[in-house]
C-alpha cells in the first residue's frame, strides 16, 4: 500500500518531455552497431546518456509543476532506495501530507497561469483594437466588411486565388509590438498551403491578391487565433504579415 500511494503521487505531477531537439539527438541511430557488438566503452557511454536523460526528463517534469524547491540529496536517495525495490522511508500519513501539498501547490499554479493568460489578453485586446484604429487610418489602408484590412504594396498582374486553391507564398508574421512570430523568409523556403486550411484573415486576404503582388494585411484576432491564442501569439492578437504571392494551383 504504502508503495502504490508513492507511485501515484507521479500521476499529480504533468509529464513533460524535453525539447523536440533532445528527442531528435536521442532517436535512435539506424547506422550503429547492434547492442551485442557494442565495446564496453559504448555500453557505458549509452547508460550514462540514458541517466541523463532520465534525470533532466525528470527535473523538467518537476519544474514544470512548479516543484522546484527540491532537495537532492534526498531525491536521489528516493530514486535509489525505489531502484533497489527497498520499502519508503515515509509512512501512510506522511505521504498523503505531501500528495496534499502538491495538489496544493499544482492548483495555486494553475490559478496564477490562468491569472496571467487573463491579463495577457486583455493586455492583447486593448493593444489591437488601438493598432487597427490608427492603421485602419492610414492612406492606402483598405478595411473590409469583416475588419480585415490591407494594403497593397506590390500589385500582381498574374492569376487571383480562389478559397478552393492552393498557393505558394513568402511571407513574414508580426505582432503588432513588432516581434517576428514566424517568417517563411528568414527559412529560405516558401509555404505552399490550401485556402481553406489557414485562419480566416488569410483566406480572405490572399483572394485580395495577384500572382506577383506583396500585401501587407493586418488581421483582428477574430479572423485569427482569437481568444485561445497559439504557440508564440497570445490570445486576442492582432497579426501584421506581409504576403508576396508566388503561384497559384
Amino acid at each position: 500500500m504504502i508503495k502504490t500511494i508513492l507511485i501515484n503521487t507521479i500521476a499529480l505531477i504533468p509529464i513533460v518531455v524535453c525539447s523536440s531537439a533532445w528527442a531528435a539527438d536521442m532517436a535512435p541511430d539506424t547506422t550503429a552497431a547492434p547492442a551485442s557488438a557494442m565495446t564496453a566503452a559504448g555500453k557505458e557511454s549509452l547508460r550514462q546518456d540514458l541517466s541523463y536523460f532520465f534525470g533532466f526528463s525528470f527535473g523538467n517534469m518537476l519544474k514544470e509543476g512548479g516543484n522546484v524547491d527540491i532537495d537532492l540529496g534526498a531525491l536521489s536517495q528516493g530514486m535509489s532506495d525505489s531502484l533497489e525495490g527497498k520499502v519508503p522511508n515515509l509512512d501512510e500519513a506522511q505521504q498523503q501530507g505531501v500528495i496534499t501539498a502538491i495538489r496544493a501547490q499544482q492548483e495555486a499554479l494553475q490559478a496564477s497561469r490562468a491569472a496571467a493568460q487573463v491579463e495577457m489578453a486583455k493586455q492583447a485586446s486593448g493593444l489591437a483594437i488601438e493598432y487597427l484604429k490608427e492603421n485602419g487610418a492610414k492612406p492606402g489602408v483598405t478595411t473590409t466588411e469583416s475588419g480585415l484590412q490591407y494594403e497593397h504594396l506590390v500589385v500582381g498582374d498574374g492569376a487571383s486565388p480562389t478559397g478552393n486553391n492552393t498557393v505558394k507564398v513568402h511571407y513574414e508574421g508580426r505582432l503588432v509590438s513588432g516581434e517576428i512570430f514566424d517568417s517563411s523568409i528568414e527559412r529560405g523556403t516558401p509555404a505552399e498551403f490550401g485556402l481553406n486550411q489557414v485562419i480566416a484573415g488569410w483566406t480572405e486576404g490572399l483572394q485580395l491578391m495577384n500572382v506577383g503582388g506583396k500585401t501587407r494585411f493586418t488581421i483582428p484576432a477574430d479572423l485569427a487565433y482569437g481568444p485561445g491564442g497559439t504557440r508564440g501569439i497570445p490570445p486576442n492578437s492582432a497579426l501584421i504579415f506581409e504576403v508576396e504571392l508566388l503561384d497559384v494551383k
